[in-house]
């Protein structure tokens, strides 16, 4: 959606830009799914640990792809990038607070 609005606004470098940031969000999201465990360990201290390695591959992988894109695509559209990127990571972040409510007595989802 952010990048039809940046095409009618910059035109095809500002929708290129926009869906680059949104990919980057993306892909930074998918590398900390990949790494996250889904058995948890022995100790919450494994877990905890596990998680930070995950969200430190997360940021490392964004930070090389927004340098990256930075430095390769000369006729970026900053605006449309950063601002479709920090939409994407906000929306990914905002995924914790979503529930799958779970029936103590049948244990089974509530959701229709």
């Amino acid at each position: 959606m952010l990048a039809v609005v940046s095409a009618w606004f910059a035109g095809i470098h500002g929708a290129l830009s926009a869906a680059l940031g949104g990919s980057i969000a993306l892909t930074g999201g998918l590398v900390f799914m990949l790494l996250t465990p889904r058995h948890t360990g022995p100790t919450p201290w494994d877990s905890l640990s596990a998680a930070l390695r995950a969200e430190g591959a997360k940021l490392a992988v964004i930070v090389i792809q927004l340098w990256l894109v930075m430095v390769i695509y000369k006729q970026i559209v900053f605006v449309a990038f950063i601002g479709t990127f920090t939409v994407a990571v906000i929306i990914f972040s905002m995924a914790i607070f979503v529930r799958n409510p779970v029936s103590l007595e049948t244990g089974r989802n509530n959701v229709n």
